[in-house]
C-alpha cells in the first residue's frame, strides 16, 4: 500500500483538547486499511496534527506488514524466508529466518506449555485438512461434507511441537516431521500487534488504541480526558439488537475475543467453525466466545485458546496469572467471568 493510498484511508476526527490544560492541543485522529493478517486494521489516536498522525499511521502499518509477510503459510514474497518456507523444507532442511520468526515461534512455545498444549502452532496438518473441507464447503454448500475422522487421526500424528527445532545462534527453524507444517493463526496477529503497539509508543505514540481484526492493544489513556479506552466485547448473538456485551475501560491493556459465530460452514444443517480442539480434533463445543484482558496481546491470543478447555479448568488457569481476566459465553447464552473482570466494566448490556 503506498503513502498516498493509505493517506487517503485516513478518516480524520478532530478532538479538541478541553481540559483545563491548555498547553496540549492534541486532536484525536483515526485510520483505518485492509490486507495485512486477512482483516481489517484500525488506529485511533491523539497527535498534535493530521501530518504527525498520518506518520505514526504509515509507521503502525510498514512494521505490521513486515509481520504479516514473515507470519504468511500462504504466499511467497521475494528475498522473504517465512513461514511458509519454512513449511515447505519440513523433514528436508533448516531455514535461516528473520529473527521475529525465532521470537514468535519461542513465545509460541512457551504459550504451548502454559496452555496444556491447546494453543500449538504445529498443529497445522490438521488445521489444512479443516481449512480445504470448510472452504469446500463455503465455495459449494450443497456437498459440504466433514473431514473423515482417520484423515485427521493421522494427520494428528504429525504435530508435535518438540519437532519444531529452533536454532537462536543461527536463526533457523527446522521441522523434524516431513510431514509435519506450521500454523501461527492463534498466535500471530496477537503477537505482532503487541510488537508493533510497543515500537509505536517507544517511536512517540503515547495515547492511541491499535485493533488488528479484533486483536485491540490500548496504549496510556485518552490524551483530552485522560480517562481510559472504550473497548466493546462483541455480541457473539449476531441477532441481537445489542452490538456488543460489554464495554470495557482500558488502559495499557489488551482484549482479544475468539468466537466461533465467524467463520464456519454447514454440514446437513449443523454449523461446524474453524476453532479446532486437538483433543477431540472437532470443532470446539462449550462456548460462542471467550474474551481475555490482559497486558500483551500475545499472549491474550495464546490464552483465548480456552475455548476449548472446561470451564473449571480454564478458570483456573486465568486466576493464576496476575492481571488477567476472562469472559465466557456459553452456548445457551449464560455468561461468566473471572473474578476481577468487573472492574474493567464501563457499560454492560446484558440482561439480568
Amino acid at each position: 500500500m503506498s503513502r498516498k493510498l493509505l493517506a487517503c484511508l485516513l478518516s480524520i476526527v478532530f478532538v479538541f483538547n478541553l481540559t483545563a490544560c491548555h498547553t496540549t492541543k492534541l486532536k484525536r485522529f483515526d485510520a483505518s486499511f485492509l490486507e495485512l493478517f486477512d482483516t481489517v486494521t484500525t488506529i485511533t489516536g491523539y497527535a498534535s496534527d493530521k501530518e504527525e498522525f498520518t506518520k505514526y499511521a504509515q509507521m503502525i502499518y510498514d512494521n505490521l506488514k513486515v509481520y504479516h509477510q514473515l507470519y504468511d503459510i500462504y504466499n511467497d514474497y521475494d528475498g522473504i524466508n517465512n513461514i511458509k518456507t519454512i513449511n515447505e523444507n519440513a523433514g528436508i532442511k533448516p531455514v535461516k529466518v528473520d529473527k521475529k520468526i525465532i521470537d514468535m515461534l519461542t513465545f509460541a512455545k512457551e504459550g504451548y506449555e502454559l496452555t496444556g498444549g491447546q494453543m500449538n502452532v504445529a498443529f497445522g496438518a490438521v488445521l489444512s485438512v479443516w481449512h480445504d473441507y470448510r472452504t469446500s464447503g463455503v465455495n459449494d454448500p450443497a456437498n459440504a461434507k466433514l473431514p473423515p475422522m482417520d484423515v485427521l487421526k493421522e494427520r494428528a500424528k504429525h504435530t508435535d511441537i518438540n519437532k519444531v527445532i529452533i536454532n537462536e545462534k543461527d536463526s533457523t527453524v527446522y521441522l523434524e516431521d516431513p510431514e509435519m507444517s506450521l500454523d501461527v493463526g492463534a498466535v500471530a496477529k496477537g503477537y505482532a500487534t503487541e510488537q508493533v503497539a510497543k515500537y509505536a509508543y517507544e517511536q512517540g505514540f503515547k495515547s492511541g488504541s491499535i485493533s488488528v481484526g479484533g486483536n485491540v492493544r490500548t496504549l496510556d489513556s485518552k490524551a483530552d480526558t485522560k480517562e481510559p479506552w472504550s473497548i466493546g466485547i462483541q455480541n457473539p448473538d449476531l441477532e441481537s439488537k445489542d452490538k456488543y456485551l460489554y464495554i470495557l475501560n482500558l488502559k495499557n491493556m489488551s482484549l482479544v475475543t475468539s468466537g466461533v459465530y465467524e467463520r464456519y460452514y454447514t454440514v446437513n444443517g449443523k454449523q461446524y467453525h474453524h476453532i479446532i480442539d486437538p483433543d477431540t480434533l472437532m470443532p470446539a463445543e462449550g462456548y460462542l466466545s471467550v474474551s481475555i484482558v490482559t497486558k500483551d496481546s500475545g499472549m491474550a491470543d495464546c490464552l483465548a485458546k480456552i475455548i476449548n478447555m472446561p470451564f473449571k479448568e480454564g478458570l483456573q488457569l486465568i486466576e493464576s496469572i496476575p492481571d488477567t481476566e476472562a469472559l465466557w459465553v456459553f452456548q445457551n447464552g449464560e455468561v461468566k467471568y473471572s473474578s476481577h473482570f468487573e472492574s474493567y466494566i464501563k457499560t454492560s448490556y446484558i440482561k439480568q
